[in-house]
């Protein structure tokens, strides 16, 4: 896809804030007391699958099964830090940033109030329990979700924590700053977009570190909202159908985060439930790695691409491996 060009109303590249070098540094130091650097490897048979050089930034090695968490733990202690007498917080999710705030939450003893849709990973759901937090299922999706945390913030007295939010990114980006600083430079690294910290968290990192390495967004081609955006340069929500990636599945932007991705994206590339669930047998099958549908897509967005990246040095980031026991299990017998 041809990048379109900047559009009225929508940020370029030297009107988006992201964390500088520093900010992301200092964040490490709040991460890495509780999560240590994830490593990055180069797998031979997925190299010789894709026919190039793939480095798979791994991080489903997380305390929670995903990237979400070193947000977590930056945000909460910053809330800490600024409100001793924090009375609670309350987000909406689909998993992974639910667990992120939950684990958080739990070590620092701070009241945490998690709303998913109905329908939401089981496995997912049971972990955020385990963790201590307060679980409450509303809504048919995330977006439903996400308005009866803002409404019930209200009502409780509770902080409100949006899926992108400045603490959030600089967290994240910690994961972004080791796989750029640690892997061989990379020509492309190919990032999902749920909400969308992941991707700004990757710009960041990338102009920190002042690399050329291209960023390639990915988006399911069942819940293209991002995609549309980012090709029409303003909002456009769409339904989301995907059974699979449920981590890309929300149904409208984020402001800011679609900013970034306007500033930032090489490209957006759609995948299809079918192609992410290929990816997640090539994980298996090539690491023995359990990837979930989110984390997968990077995977199959190369693999769509791979004549393409042929003699490039590419970098992929399998963002969690949370997956419900028996969807994983219809995956690998599917395939």
């Amino acid at each position: 896809m041809t990048k379109p060009m900047p559009r009225a109303g929508v940020a370029t590249d030297a009107t988006v804030e992201l964390p500088t070098l520093d900010d992301i540094r200092e964040a490490a130091k709040r991460v890495y007391q509780a999560v240590p650097p994830t490593p990055q490897y180069a797998w031979p048979l997925l190299c010789e699958r894709v026919g190039t050089e793939v480095w798979v930034k791994h991080e489903n090695h997380t305390p929670t099964g995903a990237f979400k968490v070193r947000g977590g733990l930056v945000l909460l202690d910053q809330l800490k830090r600024e409100q001793p007498g924090l009375p609670g917080v309350i987000t909406a999710t689909k998993g992974n940033h639910g667990q992120s705030i939950a684990y958080a939450a739990h070590r620092l003893s701070i009241p945490a109030v998690i709303v998913v849709p109905r329908g939401n990973s089981v496995e997912k759901s049971k972990a955020m329990r385990a963790m201590g937090a307060e679980l409450i299922e509303h809504g048919e999706d995330f977006q439903a979700a996400l308005e009866f945390a803002t409404s019930l913030s209200q009502e409780r007295g509770l902080i409100l924590i949006p899926p992108t939010q400045p603490c959030l990114i600089r967290g994240v980006a910690t994961y972004s700053l080791e796989f750029l600083s640690n892997a061989p430079e990379l020509d492309t690294v190919y990032v999902p977009i749920g909400m969308g910290s992941g991707f700004c968290a990757m710009s960041a990192a990338r102009r920190a570190l002042n690399l050329k390495t291209k960023i390639v967004g990915v988006v399911s081609e069942h819940a293209p909202t991002y995609a549309l955006s980012y090709e029409q340069g303003k909002p456009v929500p769409n339904p989301v159908s995907t059974k699979l990636a449920d981590g890309l599945a929300c149904r409208q932007v984020d402001p800011f985060a679609l900013s970034v991705v306007m500033a930032n994206a090489e490209r957006i590339v759609r995948v299809t439930d079918d192609e992410v669930a290929d990816a997640m047998r090539c994980y298996f099958t090539d690491t023995h790695n359990v990837a979930e549908g989110a984390g997968a897509a990077p995977l199959a967005a190369l693999i769509k691409e791979k004549d393409a990246m042929a003699g490039k040095r590419v970098g992929v980031v399998l963002t969690g491996g949370n997956v419900d026991k028996g969807l994983f299990a219809g995956v690998l017998v599917t395939g």
